[in-house]
C-alpha cells in the first residue's frame, strides 16, 4: 500500500478547514504551498512543510 502525505490546514491555522491529500508528495507540497499563499499570505519552504505539517497517511 502506497504511502500518502496530507495536510490539514485546521493544525497550522484555526479557522482554516482546507485539507490536501495525494500520494505525489511533490503534488501535495505544491498545494500545500499554493494554498498557504493565497489563503494565508504565507510562504513555506518544501522542507518547512515536510517537518512541520504534511504527515503520513
Amino acid at each position: 500500500m502506497t504511502e500518502a502525505r496530507k495536510l490539514d490546514c485546521e493544525s497550522a491555522v484555526a479557522d482554516c478547514r482546507f485539507i490536501i491529500q495525494s500520494e505525489d508528495e511533490e503534488e501535495a507540497i505544491a498545494l500545500a504551498k499554493r494554498h498557504m499563499k493565497d489563503v494565508h499570505g504565507q510562504e513555506y519552504t518544501d522542507e518547512e512543510l515536510r517537518e512541520e505539517h504534511l504527515q503520513v497517511v
